[in-house]
């Protein structure tokens, strides 16, 4: 991370969590602890017998389809970028809010100066979940995730180097961007983020993240 951004970065953590106890824009009256709605199929992440923690679970496609968010779930998208993997990921997210009625807000960072302030906006919400997109976002949530492990948080297409217990990602062969510092996976490709594979993704982290499984890396097969 460039050396103005770390600066800006450490700065931010240090005024979240200040934001914190703002009104929360609409959201700040308590509601029900959210949980998962359903069952799980075979072959999904066992929470009685979970991976460890940073490990990757490689979970039976489409085990994930029958867990459904509890009514009210809160969710912040936060994005950076207009590339097409980073649209389609975005795109995911809000079918999959309007399908299961989430409330969904979105956090846009222009740039990458802007990835840790918006998060910090993100987390002033005080949403259930917020969810990433777009691989700008790394370095930034690496900065910030570790100073608020109560809030959960999905990364979609990419991972953290070293995620802690509130960090949750889903990749596949084709993402798995790590952070600037490790620089683009070989095996990077554009084309592998395609609406079905990006939708699953979604579906499959947000189940993990439902039944308690998070800190880990969620690995989806091929289609």
């Amino acid at each position: 991370m460039p050396r103005s951004v770390a600066a800006l970065a450490a700065a931010a953590v240090l005024a979240v969590p200040l934001a914190a106890c703002a009104s929360g824009d609409g959201w700040s009256q308590p509601h029900p602890r959210p949980s998962a709605v359903g069952v799980a199929g075979p072959g999904f992440v066992d929470p009685a017998d979970p991976p460890a923690p940073e490990a990757t679970a490689t979970p039976r496609p489409g085990s994930w389809s029958g867990l459904h968010p509890s009514e009210d779930y809160r969710v912040v998208l936060v994005t950076s970028g207009d590339d097409r993997p980073t649209r389609t990921l975005v795109a995911a997210v809000q079918r999959w809010a309007k399908d299961e009625d989430v409330d969904l807000r979105t956090v846009t960072a222009a740039h990458e100066s802007d990835a840790v302030p918006r998060i910090a906006e993100a987390l002033d919400m005080r949403p259930d979940l917020v969810v990433s997109a777009g691989n700008d976002l790394v370095d930034a949530l690496a900065t910030v995730t570790p100073h608020h492990l109560s809030q959960q948080f999905l990364v979609v297409g990419a991972e953290l180097a070293e995620p802690t217990e509130n960090v949750t990602s889903v990749d596949w062969s084709g993402a798995s961007f790590r952070g600037e510092g490790l620089g683009m996976s070989s095996t990077y490709d554009p084309a592998s983020f395609t609406s079905a594979r990006c939708a699953a993704a979604v579906r499959a982290g947000v189940a993990s993240v439902l039944t308690g499984v998070t800190g880990i890396v969620i690995w989806l097969d091929a289609d």
